[in-house]
């Protein structure tokens, strides 16, 4: 009688502690697949200040005119990186949009990016240039080599959603795997 009631209690908090971290086994299996290497991971820009878009008067070779990362997301992006490097996650290349949330993002994380405008936002751009950014990026994506590292593409949500179907929270990251000539198909997903 006595087991049966430790083993009622030891099954009631293992059942709390699975209800606590609902998504500890999800992010074990995105880490586990990035070990693997030869992935690609899209990250939505950590955090930024609040607001849409960016602010009237946006020019993109001048980060003051932009809506950028708050200390927040620079704390975000700080701790992407640390887990990347604390779990040994080989990373091969860091691609990023050329707007400063997404370069400070992967520059804080990485220490290492280049800019792609395929990744640049497709937040109020015309239909044509989204096409042409998405066929952009579905193209480098297939001619790219399985490599022993991850590609990491940081980007913007409306480019990520375009891409997966998907929303995603800042600085979220998806595991995907290029799935036909036009798709990528979400492997894993994990919060920052």
């Amino acid at each position: 009688m006595r087991i049966r009631a430790m083993a009622r209690r030891l099954l009631l908090c293992l059942l709390c502690f699975a209800c606590i971290q609902p998504g500890a086994a999800a992010d074990e299996s995105f880490w586990s697949l990035l070990r693997e290497g030869g992935k690609i991971v899209l990250v939505r820009h950590a955090q930024t200040v609040p607001g849409v878009g960016d602010p009237p008067g946006f020019v993109l070779d001048d980060c003051s005119t932009q809506r950028n990362l708050s200390d927040k997301g620079r704390a975000d992006a700080a701790r992407i990186g640390k887990e990347f490097r604390r779990r040994g996650i080989p990373v091969a290349e860091v691609l990023s949009s050329r707007w400063c949330r997404c370069v400070d993002t992967a520059n804080i994380a990485f220490g290492k990016v280049r800019t792609a405008t395929m990744l640049d936002s497709m937040f109020n751009d015309r239909e044509r240039r989204d096409e042409d950014k998405l066929g952009a990026l579905y193209a480098y994506l297939a001619r790219r080599p399985a490599a022993a590292g991850n590609l990491v593409l940081v980007t913007h949500a409306q480019n990520i959603g375009a891409l997966t179907g998907e929303s995603v929270a800042s600085g979220e990251m998806l595991v995907v795997r290029l799935d036909g000539p036009r798709r990528l198909a979400v492997l894993e997903r994990a919060a920052p």
